[in-house]
């Protein structure tokens, strides 16, 4: 906080303004200790405060900035930080949301970095592979990682001379990502070339996503999803693909990858062997996790809406789903379960229109995990599908009624009973 202060106090002083340095921490301080509010808005919030106290007009106070100092991408360090970068856009993302601009990857030669620039902004498009010179940019931090966000008192001006990126030229048409096995896909935005099978297709209703689902390789499963504007072919379940320069984003500790206008997509003549294709698991069902039952999800990503908002695309009208994450125990280990809406409603006897019914009336969708809690736990299930990070992604579940006695003794031995 010292630092940000120290920051805001530095871009008055260069207006010839001395403002005490204690009343700017102490206006942040409230801001963040007391009403919870985000480093990067309290930042912007006392500035302009300050700016209203000594009547000096927005405009005038960012556009009579010095030459900015420049930040590196390896040496940004804190959220809410203002900065000046020279970088090279390396690649933009397909993007549907209303209120984003933009958004992609920026590269300087020291590392590489997420941005998105907000619709509001009126600040001209980025093109992808050109460099420039941003003023004025916010840093924040989501998940352990920095982003940069472009706002109304940034400014975007064009390189002449372009900026050399980390590992070399990132523009796909110029460099071919290296061939990895999934296992080894461990790096957000890194961009790589697989060979796997399409292990699953999932349904997918959005205009955007042409293709989604489960490749996987001798190694290990990973998600994959194939935007529409790519212009790619489909792929088909069962068969094994060559996906060059592809890129590999981490959303909640888990990775996944994106197909691209730069991707391409090769069929090949193999049945590629799926590590863990499959895997059974048998126990009872223990605990139903928060975030199971009735949910919404982002009508872009899919992702589950945390108070309404989705990580990646802000505020949303969300769509309904079903789903349990359960928590499955065999006397001798616990396994976590992700139990899609098909199987939830043919488990538990409920629609999803019924489970919408149910909350309207309580208006309380609680009352739609009680019910499954009630209905679900302490029962004994045997599950089958494939392992993704801790979770067995459902594909078939079939409940034990009654314990036969082959399977009650293997139990009593893993248990060291005698």
């Amino acid at each position: 906080m010292k630092q940000t202060a120290e920051s805001i106090k530095d871009r008055f002083l260069k207006l010839g303004i001395d403002v005490p340095e204690e009343d700017i921490e102490s206006r942040l301080d409230e801001l963040i200790t007391k009403f919870k509010v985000p480093s990067n808005e309290a930042q912007r919030s006392v500035t302009n405060y300050f700016l209203k106290k000594y009547s000096i007009p927005k405009n005038e106070f960012y556009a009579r900035q010095a030459e900015p100092q420049l930040t590196k991408i390896t040496d940004i360090l804190e959220n809410g930080q203002w900065a000046n970068m020279k970088v090279k856009v390396i690649q933009l993302w397909e993007n549907t949301h209303e209120s984003i601009s933009q958004v992609g990857l920026l590269g300087d030669e020291t590392g590489i970095i997420k941005f998105t620039k907000w619709q509001n902004t009126e600040l001209p498009d980025l093109e992808q592979g050109e460099s420039y010179l941003l003023r004025n940019i916010v840093i924040d931090e989501y998940n352990g990682k920095f982003q940069v966000k472009l706002n109304r008192t940034s400014s975007v001006e064009k390189l002449a001379e372009a900026v050399d990126v980390a590992g070399g030229d990132f523009t796909p048409a110029a460099r071919e990502s290296e061939l990895m096995n999934i296992a080894d896909l461990k790096e957000d935005n890194q961009w790589a070339t697989i060979r796997g099978k399409i292990v699953q297709l999932w349904e997918n209703s959005h205009e955007a996503i042409e293709q989604a689902g489960l490749i996987g390789d001798e190694t290990g499963v990973i998600k994959f999803t194939n935007w529409a504007s790519s212009e790619l072919p489909d792929m088909e379940e069962g068969k094994s693909y060559l996906l060059k320069n592809i890129v590999v984003n981490e959303w909640n500790g888990r990775f996944q990858v994106k197909l691209n206008r730069a991707s391409s997509i090769e069929e090949l003549d193999e049945d590629i062997e799926v590590g863990t294709s499959t895997f059974t698991y048998f126990g009872a069902l223990v605990d139903i996790q928060t975030g199971s039952g009735l949910i919404k999800r982002c009508p872009e990503c899919k992702r589950a809406l945390v108070k309404g908002a989705c990580a990646e695309h802000g505020k949303v009208k969300g769509e309904y789903d079903l789903r349990i994450k359960a928590v499955m125990d065999s006397g001798t280990s616990t396994q976590d379960a992700l139990i899609n809406r098909e199987l939830t409603e043919e488990l538990a006897g409920i629609s999803l229109d019924s489970a919408i019914a149910m909350a309207a009336d309580a208006l309380d969708p609680g009352v739609v995990l009680d019910r499954l809690k009630h209905e679900l736990v302490g029962r004994y299930y045997t599950v089958t599908g494939h392992k993704l990070d801790r979770y067995i992604l459902v594909e078939s579940i079939a409940p034990r009624v009654s314990l036969d006695g082959e399977l009650l003794e293997e139990m009593l031995v893993d248990l060291g009973v005698e």
